[in-house]
Order: structure tokens, then sequence, then C-alpha cells
């Protein structure tokens, strides 16, 4: 308010100056009084009147430093010609133009001293007054931006509050300044020097009126003009004018809005269709798209399964991206159908906004307007020139490239890793984790087991590589024959036994005595060497069942069968037994 104070001081300088002149004046009235006639006196006391008002005058002469003009006196006024200069030096009067002048003084020659600039800051408050009163209104031109408002300038300094320069509260005030505007003064105070203005009054009353007249002609189905109020998540607000209309997200476009902020800006015109109004709320629903056709109704007819289109890309999720085929037709790029064979942890390593692409069309569903999209499959599948490259049991050579619990992966060919699973790794050991037999970086050798196109998946294996020891195992090993191995594992079940390398036979804990037995640990241990009997062999699930019992039943049967063999030669009875002896003759 540092130009409003000033103002003050200026005008109580000029009442002060006045007071000052007008005593001036009196004074030498005095002092002359006994020396002029009554006809001088008359003209003096009739000059004096007048001072201090305001009065229109005639512009009669324009000099280099003054401008004369006649006000209807006996002397003509005169004022310096600063006054009545613009901003760019130039005189803004000419001779015979009427102006309002402020009687200031009269100086030592006789002539009046006349303002231009007092008559119109005296003047000013008249119409200050006036339009107070008379609910008119005044033009001014904002100045600056000062604490809790606007500075304008109407002839004097006022203050606009910033809660009156619009309807809707303003955050940017700045954007008014050096606007000039109408305004209504609400309140004054002369002796202060204090103006309050209004713009927001004036505003208010215009919106009525053209409420009034958006009202007479509502009606639903109408295309009307408007401009955007206010931009939220889930829609537009549009004045119609005086009264206001919610274009709601998803009347805005065919296609996929997200955010209206990145399409619309506060202030932006638009032409839009009135879908519902009610007259009694005020209440109207409006719509963008509805001024076009529906491209979805054609979209069956125009995006063919299986061809291949151009679009752009125009929004990218965490679970694909989504490209514009045409206006209001958005389609689906999954992030399994980007590559065959890269792995993609964010459609935003690949693709960008904007960006052209071409994709084909894996399926349209127009009722949902949903159209799944494919990048990887524009180009050939190489999992079916792999499976062509690499029929199964070829025999090829990889590197690998991870290891896992449940087996390794080989890397063949760009982009397409195989996995020997931990059961494919060797016939005869047991493998707990491929580590133990192989490191990242290692070349090795590998058959080709299966190739699955559909779910793309390249099986390899390593034991392949050998013949199958179990196809020998039936005939090598005949139910009911004996072996030997050593305890390679002890269990609560049973014991597992070597009976060569890499092939094991399992005990049952059942098998290993006659006797009962609490722990199998209390009759063998690792590294033990026992003999069973083969009870069984299934070669496809490479199982061998073995019993110690029976190999303990059928070495008892064997002694006993000797030990009664022996038998045989012993006589049956005494008779036998001294036919056997030679008694030799003896002669009496």
């Amino acid at each position: 308010m540092v130009n409003e104070n000033n103002l003050t001081l200026e005008h109580e300088e000029l009442e002060e100056e006045e007071k000052a002149e007008s005593k001036e004046t009196s004074q030498l009235v005095s002092e002359h009084m006994e020396s002029l006639d009554f006809k001088e006196l008359f003209e003096q006391n009739l000059q004096n009147v007048h001072l201090g008002e305001v009065v229109t005058g005639r512009v009669v002469q324009i000099n280099s430093d003054v401008v004369m003009v006649d006000v209807g006196w006996k002397t003509e006024g005169r004022i310096p010609v600063e006054e009545l200069k613009d901003g760019d030096g130039n005189i803004t009067v000419a001779v015979d133009d009427e102006i309002d002048v402020f009687i200031d003084r009269k100086a030592a020659d006789g002539e009046l001293i006349l303002s231009k600039e007092k008559a119109a800051r005296l003047k000013i408050w008249d119409d200050i007054n006036d339009a107070c009163q008379g609910n008119s209104t005044m033009e001014g031109t904002v100045v600056e931006r000062i604490k809790g408002g606007l500075s304008v300038d109407i002839g004097i300094l006022a203050f606009l509050p910033g809660s009156q320069v619009d309807i809707r509260p303003v955050k940017d005030l700045d954007r008014y300044v050096g606007q000039t505007l109408e305004f209504k003064v609400l309140k004054y105070d002369r002796k202060r020097n204090n103006i309050v203005l209004s713009r927001r009054s004036i505003l208010e009353l215009e919106r009525e009126e053209e409420k009034k007249k958006t009202l007479e002609t509502m009606e639903e189905g109408k295309i009307v003009e408007g401009v955007i109020k206010n931009i939220t998540d889930y829609g537009l607000f549009v004045d119609l004018g005086g009264i206001d209309g919610l274009l709601h997200v998803t009347d805005i476009s065919w296609g996929r809005i997200t955010r209206p902020s990145d399409s619309f800006s506060r202030g932006d015109e638009v032409t839009v269709k009135v879908l519902f109004f009610d007259r009694e709320k005020e209440r109207v629903t409006l719509g963008l798209k509805q001024l076009t056709e529906n491209p979805w109704d054609a979209v069956m007819e125009k995006y063919l399964i299986g061809s291949i289109v151009e679009g752009k890309v125009v929004n990218i999720m965490d679970y694909g991206a989504f490209v514009e085929l045409e206006k209001g037709v958005e389609g689906l790029i999954h992030i399994s159908e980007m590559f065959w064979t890269r792995e993609i942890k964010h459609p935003s390593k690949v693709l960008s906004p904007d960006k052209a692409v071409k994709v084909k069309i894996l399926d349209v569903n127009s009722e949902d307007k949903r159209i799944s999209l494919s990048l990887k499959q524009t180009t050939e599948n190489p999992w079916v020139v792999l499976k062509e490259k690499y029929p199964e049991g070829t025999i090829i050579q990889g590197t690998v490239r991870n290891i896992t619990n449940f087996g390794i992966f080989v890397g063949v060919e760009e982009g397409i890793d195989g996995l020997v699973h931990i059961s494919d790794i060797s016939w005869k050991h047991r493998v707990k984790h491929p580590s133990e037999y192989f490191k990242k970086g290692q070349e090795i050798e590998v058959v080709v087991l299966n190739i699955d196109i559909e779910s793309e998946r390249f099986s390899l294996g390593i034991k392949q590589l050998e013949k199958n020891p179990w196809d020998e195992i039936s005939s090598k090993y005949a139910l009911g024959s004996v072996i030997s191995g050593k305890v390679t594992n002890v269990a609560d079940f049973g014991i597992f036994v070597e009976i060569e390398e890499g092939i094991e036979g399992l005990v049952h804990v059942s098998e290993l005595s006659h006797k009962r037995i609490k722990e199998t640990s209390d009759l063998y241990a690792i590294g033990d060497t026992v003999s069973a009997v083969i009870k069984h062999v299934d070669s496809e699930n490479k199982r061998i069942r073995l019993s110690i019992k029976d190999h303990e039943s059928s070495s008892n049967k064997s002694s006993e069968s000797q030990y009664l063999n022996s038998d045989r030669n012993i006589p049956s009875s005494l008779g036998e037994a001294l036919s056997e002896i030679n008694i030799p003759n003896i002669k009496i």
C-alpha cells in the first residue's frame, strides 16, 4: 500500500497548500482594500470565490512551457505543459479543446494558475461516490499485486481484494497485472483515501444473465460450445454460459483416456453434445465422443484376425503396451507377446510412447472394446526354426548359462536355452544338486530330447548320450540269483546296496532278517558288504528289490541238504552195520 500512502500525503499537502494560499489572498485583499476602487474590489472578491474549485475551460494557446486556458474570467489561466503530456511526451490537447481544470491560485502578474492533475483528482472522488451510490462501474488498470489482492489505478489507487477478483478463487493473481477491467466500488473513505473495489460482483451479474439465456435454449441432443473451467481425474467441467456441465472421462473419447489433464487445459474451448439435462437441478451431462461415429462398430470388419497393421504406442503399463490403431481404437500388446526369446522385465525397456509399430491382430472383441495384439508374431517363430534344425536325438554343443536345484540351462541358440533336468543328468548316480557336476560357462555335450513349440520349451539330456544300463539289468540279474555289494545308505525302512557302479537295490526292513528288528542300524552300517537274493527287477522305474532274509534261508536249506546227503551212507540198522564188518573165519 506504499502508493496509496504517498497519494494520501500528497492530498493532505494539497489541502494545506490551498489553505495557505487562501489565507495569503485574504491578507492581500485586506492590505489593498483602501487603495482599490469599488469595481476592482468587486472583481477581486469574485475571483476569490472560485479559488479551489473545478471548472471547465477552453484551450486558447499552447506554448512550449504552458498551455493557456480560458475559464470565463477576466484573465486567462495557465497550466504547466508537463501536466498535459502523455507517457511518450506528446501534448494530449489542442486549441479549442474543452478540459476540466482546478483553480489553484493567482500569480503575482494577475494570471490564474490552473492544474489539470488536481482537477482530475478532485473529480475522481465525485465519480467514486456516484459509482458507489448509483451502482455503476468504473474502469481501472491493475498496477501490481500486493498483500491480500491487487492495486488498481482508477485515477487514484484503489484496493481489489483477492476474493473479489473472480467468481472462483484465483491462484495466480499476477496474470491480471496490466489488464484494464471494469470494477464496482464496494466502499470508500475519502479522509483515509481508501477505496475497495470488486470485479466478482460484476461477473456474478453477467453470469446470471448468461444463465437465463442458456437455460432458455438448453435441451438434450443440442450441440453447444463452452470453455473448460476445471479439470479432475474423472472429467471436465465446462462453462456453457452461466451454467456448468460435466464432461465425464468416459464420454471424452471412444478410446482410452487415463488423465484428462494430459489432453486438455483450463480455458480451452470445446464443442460438446448435451446428453442429459435436469432443468430443476440445473445439471447438465455432456459428451464429446458422441459427436463422431463409434469406431468400434466397424472393427470386426476392419481388423481381421491374423492381419498385420500399423499403430502408435500411447500408453505403457507393467503388463504390456497399448497401441492406438486409429482415433478411439486401441489394442493391447501383452508383455508375453513382445519377443519370442528375449526375457522382458518391463515393456518400457523396448517400447516408448508415440513409437510407431507393426502388430498382428490376435483377437477382436468389439463388445468389450478389446483387441489383442502381438509384436513378436510379425516375425518368424524361432522355435519352429529350432525344431526343424534340431530333430530329437541330435547331439549338440552348448554352454551352461544357469544352474538351479532342478537342472541346468544350456545355451544353444541366441536367446534360446535348453533345460537338462536333474533326472536326465546320469543313469547311475543319484544327483543331489547339478552344481556338484557342472559350472557356469562350461562347454558340454547334450542330446535333444524334445522341442515344444507351443510351450516354448527345449528339453535336453546328458545321460542319453550313453546306453541305459538298466536295459540289461533284467537279463544280467535273474530272479533268485545271489549278489554281493556294499551298503550305501541306511534308512528306517531298509538299506540300499550297490550291486555295481551306479546300480542300487533296496533291502526292505522286512527282508533283512527272520528275527525281529528294532533299528536297521543295529544290524548294518554304510560300507558293510552283504549278500542278498534278487527278488524283483523293474527296469522301467529303475528299482531292484533284494532280500537278505531269503539268502539266509537258502543257505540254511543248503546245509541241511548236505547233512541229509551225508546220512544216506550210515547203516539204518545194527544188522546192516554188522554185515559191513568183515569178520575173519575162525576155526574151532
